[in-house]
């Protein structure tokens, strides 16, 4: 069976408009070059009842379930403890997560003070995961990986969670684009949709911008992908249209 996923992103600053979430995008491309499907993303407050609900949820539906935000030194950065309470799991600083923090900061002449050594907390039983931009680690507790927010650093956290999960066969993409608008394919286009369910189709119009409507076809199955594309490529020949397919 395919992995699937869930993404869940933590933050006020998200919620507020603050901060732009630039992480989704990037876990759920790199994921499905692995063949691990996300089938949900979901934004929560820096709340302890919200994160442990949303956590205990998503692990439960899904095989993966990635974090980002709430990892820092500061007050609002709670994740951690909710992941711990989320599993009924002690949490404390970490002599492994102090050493590497220790080292970093002592590397730079900067003091390891209260709030840096925040970042040393870690449930007991979570495996680290590296993190070779400012060393403060991620972890891993079961089927949940927690890594920061700030997307560099989250970016290379996840070359060390690749050795932690196992993939699924990819998911292939092929694209029909053109000038019709989706009304007029609309009908035809189900119609596809029926006869390969394996392959999920999506209609994007894109306003203001030559070619105007991109049909997106997204399976793991190269054959029907092929069939499908074929298909829907001839529907819009059949409107008088060229398709151009990338």
């Amino acid at each position: 069976m395919t992995p699937t996923a869930a993404i869940l992103v933590i933050g006020n600053e998200i919620l507020s408009g603050a901060t732009q979430d630039a992480n989704t995008s990037y876990i759920c491309a790199h994921l499905n070059r692995r063949g691990i499907r996300v089938m949900e993303a979901r934004t929560v407050p820096d709340v302890p009842a919200a994160i442990i609900g949303a956590v205990n949820e998503l692990r439960a539906k899904f095989t993966y379930v990635f974090t980002t935000g709430g990892i820092g030194p500061t007050h609002d950065d709670i994740t951690a403890d909710c992941i711990a309470e989320a599993f009924g799991t002690p949490i404390d600083v970490r002599d492994d997560a102090r050493k590497i923090l220790q080292g970093y900061y002592d590397g730079r002449g900067v003091e390891l003070n209260e709030a840096r050594l925040r970042m040393a907390r870690i449930p007991d039983t979570a495996t680290l995961i590296d993190n070779p931009v400012s060393a403060a680690p991620g972890f891993c507790l079961g089927n949940v990986f927690v890594m920061a927010g700030v997307p560099k650093i989250m970016q290379s956290m996840l070359i060390h969670i690749d050795t932690m999960i196992e993939g699924g066969t990819p998911v292939i993409a092929r694209t029909v684009a053109c000038h019709l608008k989706e009304g007029d394919i609309a009908f035809e286009l189900g119609d596809v949709q029926k006869d390969f369910p394996e392959v999920d189709i999506g209609s994007y119009p894109r306003d203001g911008q030559t070619p105007s409507l991109f049909l997106i076809l997204r399976g793991t199955d190269e054959m029907q992908l092929h069939s499908a594309t074929e298909r829907v490529a001839a529907l819009v020949k059949a409107r008088g249209e060229e398709p151009q397919l990338l």
